[in-house]
Formats: structure tokens, sequence, C-alpha cells
């Protein structure tokens, strides 16, 4: 029987980590794909998982890793989606095609309900399979599942973006990074805080109009309504959680949107009611998107030929330094594994 290679979550109580395992080569069934993975990219979340920190159940043994790009190698019965050659990617949430998030679709979560992309090949249902644009690359397109339809669904969550308006970015990550590409596109301004004035300089070179350094301004919401006149951003995306919450509010303005994509600092932060009533605040959480706002986003993507951000490109062997280079903070953009040439 023809053997593949597998990346697999091993759970010791508390603790969890991960290993390669040689395993049989799926068939695919009915309606279900077997593609060859080329490339998978990280997400905090995926570290989280391999930390025991992941608040959702999860499937035991998952292989892990939502985000993957490959070529479809075999379609079983009845597929009319897809056809043997074609490059895919898969959306985070195998069974939402489009309409709001269903909380049923949380047990077809790619990489933590359901098997993800951390292997040579993956097997799904077609319904869950996103072409990908000819000129985006494996390594380009494995990056997008989950924080490029994150941002892309939180920029237009409540209302659409419109032209001149102002959005809040925080760091250098991916959904951060994607979002200032997005904003851009429709036409906003956009301001940013990070860590560091390399990183300023990265996110000023990649079309940001403003960058504050956290680090040496500690009190950035000031800064940014001082970049806005006093008023506020029309809308943050927040990436932290409980060490950003607070100051995200007071940086947006009276009526604007606060959009909660991620919890990289904790799952707490004292959010006082009283600043959502007086400000007359939005606050809402985003949970990625369906197959059809990716396809909407890569729509967007392919007509001004955008290109995500990659940090760095790691082969399959390496997967465990891909995931240590996505803890230590130093990055700037999507990390990648190279799963097969």
């Amino acid at each position: 029987m023809e053997q593949m290679k597998a990346v697999r979550v091993i759970t010791a109580g508390s603790k969890a980590g991960a290993e390669i395992r040689d395993e049989p080569l799926p068939t695919p069934g009915r309606h279900e794909v077997l593609i060859r993975v080329h490339a998978a990219s990280l997400n905090y979340r995926d570290t989280a998982l391999l930390r025991g920190e992941y608040p959702a159940a999860t499937k035991k043994g998952v292989v892990p890793v939502s985000d993957g790009a490959g070529e479809v190698v075999a379609a079983g019965k009845d597929v009319t989606r897809v056809k043997k050659g074609d490059r895919v990617t898969v959306s985070c949430f195998a069974n939402w095609i489009g309409g709001p998030y269903n909380p049923d679709y949380r047990f077809n979560s790619v990489g933590f309900s359901i098997d993800g992309m951390l292997a040579e090949y993956a097997l799904f249902y077609e319904d869950a399979l996103v072409p990908i644009p000819d000129y985006m690359t494996y390594t380009e397109a494995a990056s997008l599942p989950c924080a490029a339809v994150t941002a892309w669904t939180a920029l237009n969550k409540i209302e659409p973006l419109q032209p001149g308006q102002t959005v809040l970015i925080q760091g250098t990550g991916g959904v951060s990074l994607f979002a200032l590409q997005f904003a851009k596109i429709f036409g906003a301004r956009v301001l940013a805080i990070t860590s560091s004035d390399e990183k300023a300089a990265k996110l000023k070179e990649l079309g940001a109009d403003a960058v504050v350094n956290y680090s040496t301004c500690p009190d950035w919401d000031r800064e940014i309504l001082a970049l806005t006149d006093g008023k506020g951003v029309d809308r943050v995306l927040d990436i932290a959680g409980e060490k950003t919450i607070v100051k995200s509010a007071a940086s947006t303005k009276i009526t604007g949107v606060v959009v909660v994509v991620g919890f990289a600092s904790g799952f707490g932060g004292g959010f006082p009611p009283i600043d959502i009533l007086v400000r007359t605040l939005t606050v809402t959480g985003s949970t990625i998107g369906s197959r059809m706002d990716f396809e909407a986003m890569l729509t967007a993507m392919e007509r001004h030929k955008t290109r995500p951000v990659i940090d760095r490109v790691y082969p399959f062997a390496e997967y465990r330094e891909a995931y240590r280079r996505l803890e230590s903070g130093q990055h700037v953009g999507k990390i990648v594994i190279e799963v097969t040439h």
C-alpha cells in the first residue's frame, strides 16, 4: 500500500506536541478529492493547539494546520467542482459555503476538528476546495485561508469599508498585513502599531500611512487619536485581546467598530462596558469566513495582483522550527512549510 508522511498532534496530559508518521495514502470516496499538498502555512492558533491552549474541542491525534495549497491528484465519484491537475487551496471550515456563521461549522474546522494540511496528502469533500489564481505560487496560496480571509471579512464586518475611512491594524502578523493590503485596495487610510522601528519601516513600505512603536510609546492609543485629529479610527482589528482591547476601543471613533480577531496576549482584558455605551461602539468577533468570502477575496487579489507577504519558508522536516519562528514574534508576514516539491 502506498504511504505518505503526516504530522499528528500527540497529547500527553495537559501537554501537546507533534510528530511525523508514515500512514497509508487515502483513497477518495464519492464527492471526495485527494490533494498532494505542496505548502502549508502557520497561524497563531496552530501554536496554541500544540501548547494545549486552543479554546475549542479538537479531534484526538489530528493532522494540524488549516492553511495549505496543492494539486488535485485524484477525484472520487461524482466530483464536479475540480479535476485532476487543478491547483487548489481549502476553506478553513470545510462545509461553510456562504451566509452567516453557524456553530455546526466548528465540527468541520480544518486542522482542528478534522485533519488538516500538514501532511504530504490531504482528503476533502469537493465543496471545501477553492481554485488558486494562476499568478500565485503554492507558497503564496498556502498563506491565505485563515489570515487573509479573516482580514477580508473583518474589514467588512457590520458594513463594508469605504474609501477614505481609517483602519487601525496591530503588529506584522498575517492578519494585520493582509488587512493593510486589502484596506489600501478599498482606498482606506491605514494606521498601525508595532514593536520596533524595523517593523515600522516594513509596514510603511507596504503602504501604512503612519506607524506607532508601542515599545517606545506605551500610550499608543493617544498617538492614534492625535493622528486622527482626536476623532479616532473608523475600525480597529484587535489581534492581541487582553493587552490591547481597552486601548483599541479608546482609539476608535464614536460609533466606530472594534473587530476582535485574536487572543495572542490572553483571554482577559477588563474592557469596561461603559466604554462601549458612552462611545456607541460596535464590538464584534470575526470567525474567519465562508468559501464565498474566500472566493470574493481572491477575485480582488487577482485584479490587483496582490501578493502575500512571506516571512520564511521551511522544509517539511523542519516544521518545528517554523512553529518556533512564529512563537518568537519576530516574523513579518506568513511562515510557510514546503511540504512537497
